[in-house]
């Protein structure tokens, strides 16, 4: 069991909750509330509980709850909005739904009690910004408990049980909104609950090594490589736990970057002498996405493509019993919803699924516990190159969803330069690793356009680039128009099959980062 569990409700944002626990130097895992009562009996109990928001209402009759043991397990909880507002429901007081004192967005609370859950962050009396999500609200608080925050449709904003060490919050904390928030996380993990800060990446690495070989034993573990971060993190790491027990496969899509295929195979054959396959299935995959226009056909088609390849090259290895993955904490959460269910699929997943049911075979996933962050901290740990490490994120299905429509080699051709255009007047003016995602997208629309004295009808290119910190939220980068100008002109002048350029500025939500 962790030292600290977050019993997630379903909200949109818990992720950020245990990244922010993580941040603290406290190690932190989430748990759907249905299967919550099964991971507490499943062995020692966590040093603190989290209660994550969520879009039930407690007044709606079969609402969700957490397991009546999180009370009696003796140790400090936090309720977070909905988890909150159970917290006060499951001990005795009341919530009620309000139409007209509902908090969405930026608000402001005052402190009206001092509280542990505040020390070093907000005295008796001050106020200050929070962020709401709430159209529920506490009217009445349990035996023991009493308020330290109000706000002005919340009377009960901030709530706290001293003696037992329960505290609820209306307003989230997790999210950057609340500028304060990732202090009062810490406070309650370190200070409230006592969990020493000392998890970090040289511990972790240790720890998963140990796994790593518990596991394998002397077995013999294959690695898709897609020349990703988290892949290339996953395979050094195993590496470094097995040696030459390790085989990696890299399928050749067609689909990467400019001169990144020769860049993954140099790395990984010359650097670090890991035995690789380099399995160049390019004419493959373009022919099976001929013509093909949908994006889920296309990610299922670039994801079966995918399967049939590595399952070939697998089989020449033949003794192989553990397949490995770069599989991430963000990709484990999304995949089940908290409520039981299938999530709303946005996007269909690149990495979860389908190679182990077809090759039976154990998984192995070192960095199934980490977030993306996490990963870069862990490969800098490991001594991958800064410049590989620190690369933008990379789309498992690569440049097929950066053409919205059908692919061809022409419009991959003409990608690729316009990208390598585009961040290179980033990295001249020393963005790259200020901007969390950038790169160019060709739309299937021509316009008219002149150059010299003749007409030309091309191609327009959309360039996309967005701040986060974790992918979940994203903002577009706001460069000057100097910059943009300056690109622009470089990628229709050296870019053969573009005359127009365009700059994308929607957010995540209600954008994607991706286009497809």
């Amino acid at each position: 069991m962790p030292p600290v569990l977050v019993i997630d409700f379903g909200s949109q944002v818990t992720q950020l909750i245990v990244r922010r626990v993580r941040e603290s130097g406290v190690y932190c895992e989430v748990v759907p509330f249905n299967k919550a009562e099964a991971a507490l009996a499943s062995g020692p109990p966590p040093r603190a509980v989290i209660l994550s928001g969520g879009p039930a209402s407690v007044c709606d009759e079969g609402s969700p709850r957490a397991p009546a043991g999180v009370f009696t397990l003796g140790v400090p909880v936090l309720g977070i909005c909905y988890g909150q507002q159970t917290m006060v429901t499951q001990l005795g007081g009341r919530v009620e739904a309000s139409h007209d004192q509902r908090e969405f967005g930026r608000a402001e609370i005052e402190v009206v009690s001092q509280s542990p859950l505040f020390n070093g962050v907000w005295p008796a009396g001050v106020k200050d910004q929070v962020w709401m999500s709430h159209g529920d609200r506490v009217v009445s608080l349990p035996e023991g408990t009493h308020a330290i925050a109000i706000s002005g449709h919340a009377p009960f904003a901030a709530t706290a049980d001293e003696a037992r060490k329960f505290y609820g919050l209306q307003f989230h904390p997790e999210v950057m909104h609340t500028p304060r928030g990732a202090e009062l996380l810490r406070n309650f993990v370190q200070n409230v609950a006592g969990i020493a800060p000392d998890w970090n990446m040289k511990a972790f690495r240790a720890e998963a090594i140990r796994r790593i070989r518990e596991q394998v034993g002397t077995g013999r573990v294959i690695c898709g490589l897609s020349g990703g971060v988290d892949s290339s993190v996953a395979a050094v790491l195993i590496h470094e736990a097995i040696g030459d027990q390790l085989t990696c496969i890299f399928v050749d899509t067609g689909l990467m970057r400019a001169g990144e295929a020769d860049e993954v195979v140099s790395l990984f054959r010359g650097h670090y002498n890991i035995p690789l396959i380099h399995a160049d299935a390019v004419d493959l995959f373009l022919s099976r996405l001929e013509g093909v226009d949908d994006p889920e056909r296309k990610r299922k088609i670039i994801g079966a493509t995918f399967i049939d390849v590595f399952d070939a090259e697998a089989k020449k290895i033949g003794d192989a019993q553990f397949l490995a993955q770069g599989t991430l904490y963000p990709d484990v959460i999304e995949s089940v919803s908290a409520l039981g269910g299938p999530s709303v699929t946005i996007k269909s997943h690149h990495n979860v699924g389908g190679l182990p049911e077809r090759m039976h075979m154990k998984l192995v996933e070192p960095l199934r516990d980490l977030f993306k962050d996490e990963v870069r901290a862990l490969g800098r740990e490991l001594g991958l190159p800064p410049a590989f490490v620190g690369r933008h994120p990379f789309p498992g299905p690569g440049l097929a969803i950066r053409i919205p429509g059908a692919i061809t080699r022409e419009k991959l051709d003409i990608l690729r330069k316009a990208d390598v255009v585009y961040l290179d007047e980033i990295r001249k003016a020393g963005l790259y690793d200020v901007i969390w995602q950038a790169f160019a997208v060709l739309l299937p629309v021509k316009t008219v356009g002149v150059m010299g004295d003749g007409r030309t009808y091309d191609y327009v290119c959309a360039l996309r680039a967005v701040t986060s910190s974790d992918g979940m939220t994203a903002d577009s980068y706001p460069f000057e128009h100097a910059f943009l100008a300056r690109t622009a002109t470089r990628i229709v002048n050296e870019v053969r099959g573009i005359n127009r350029v365009v700059y994308d500025v929607t957010s995540k939500p209600p954008g994607t980062i991706e286009w497809e």
